[in-house]
């Protein structure tokens, strides 16, 4: 079978992975702002995101624990807190479509290294570009949530919402299923379930 068609199969074998962003983004998100209430300083970037990527971490991997360790948790809430403090401050707090795109930006840089670095270490190939698909991701993400759920941003939620979820879903999955067509699903063991 060529390259088209083991993509195409990966894609359907990864099916969970748009339908864990879609419940991880509003949940993690949900949870992080019912503990800080808005995302209006550091100490606030970095717990909101430590929280939010914790949850979101955790429903990434469990759609893709076949591919990855359990290191994408620890991996994708230290990311999402480092890049959420680093873009919320470069914008100092602010929630205007342009500061909220930015701030996705920079979001996506901290998750997606993080999150890269966890792929290489299984050596899935191409793991670099992981990291660079997820900054215009996480943007567009936080772009189309301005649009539709103003709550999110006027809230200073640390990450967005169902709809940014949806776009951020399957944009990366057709991402990770080109990266993950080469590399053998690990059957996981006692420790890892």
């Amino acid at each position: 079978m060529g390259t088209q068609g083991d993509s195409t199969s990966t894609a359907r074998g990864m099916w969970l992975w748009p339908v864990g962003v879609l419940v991880g983004f509003p949940i993690g998100g949900y949870i992080a702002d019912l503990v800080v209430d808005g995302v209006d300083s550091v100490g606030a970037a970095l717990a909101a995101g430590l929280i939010a990527g914790a949850v979101i971490g955790a429903a990434e991997w469990f759609a893709l624990r076949r591919w990855i360790s359990w290191l994408w948790i620890p991996a994708t809430s230290a990311g999402l807190a480092l890049g959420l403090a680093t873009g919320a401050a470069l914008v100092d707090y602010g929630i205007d479509r342009g500061d909220v795109v930015i701030i996705g930006a920079a979001t996506g840089v901290g998750v997606g290294v993080l999150q890269a670095l966890v792929l290489a270490q299984r050596r899935i190939p191409g793991a670099f570009w992981w990291a660079v698909a997820n900054p215009p991701a996480w943007a567009l993400g936080w772009f189309v949530t301005s649009y539709v759920i103003t709550t999110n941003v006027d809230e200073r939620f640390p990450n967005f919402g169902a709809s940014g979820a949806i776009v951020f879903g399957l944009l990366t999955w057709l991402v990770l299923a080109v990266l993950f067509r080469a590399a053998t699903p690990e059957v996981p063991g006692p420790a890892a379930r």
